[in-house]
């Protein structure tokens, strides 16, 4: 199934590679304006707003919560009768220590919030909290994507995994502009587009 999409695209190749060349023109926007400076670190209104911006010029639901129910896989992120009340949980969530963001990081994957483009958003979004409370980032571009799928699919039942994954990738450079857009870079390897399952409502 193809997304609903304001260029009227209709062929899923096409629609994921327009979609990761006009977010990550969108995420260097954010980060040379310094737009993202001036969001609150492990909010999800923050989380919206960049979701928004990124997604915006593609899709209607940008910044929205979705309206379905999805899964990858064998499993089923939060139901839709639950996602708010489990969004407000995750925002009353620590975030003092890399632990805890990381946990926190995890419980917000697992809900899912949006229709698409969660990944992407939740690293930025991840990165912001590591920033304002550790003053480190990750460095995407050291986290091998395959076992970073695999311990982010294992996270729900043990965090252990993806823990020690992003640990290895921490550095000190949270104002450098590379570190920062390999987060969405080949970003549909880490959506796994194709292998989403809706529940339309």
């Amino acid at each position: 199934m193809i997304l609903e999409n304001k260029l009227n695209i209709t062929d899923q190749t096409e629609l994921a590679r327009e979609e990761e060349r006009i977010s990550k023109m969108h995420a260097k926007e954010m980060f040379e304006t310094g737009y993202l400076n001036t969001l609150e670190a492990g909010t999800f209104e923050t989380l919206k707003k960049i979701h928004k911006y990124l997604f915006e010029e593609i899709y209607e639901f940008a910044g929205n919560l979705r309206k379905v129910n999805i899964a990858k896989g064998n499993f089923r992120f939060t139901p839709l009768v639950y996602l708010e009340e489990a969004i407000k949980n995750i925002e009353k969530m620590p975030q003092s220590s890399y632990e805890e963001i990381i946990e926190k990081y995890v419980e917000m994957n697992i809900a899912h919030p949006f229709r698409e483009g969660n990944g992407r958003s939740m690293r930025i979004w991840l990165d912001l909290i590591l920033k304002k409370e550790l003053n480190l980032v990750i460095d995407w571009s050291k986290v091998d994507k395959t076992d970073y799928l695999l311990a982010m699919e294992r996270s729900p039942i043990k965090d252990t995994e993806i823990k020690e994954l992003l640990k290895q990738s921490l550095t000190d450079k949270v104002n450098d502009r590379e570190v920062y857009m390999k987060g969405i870079d080949n970003s549909y390897l880490y959506e796994g587009y194709l292998s989403f399952k809706t529940d339309e409502l």
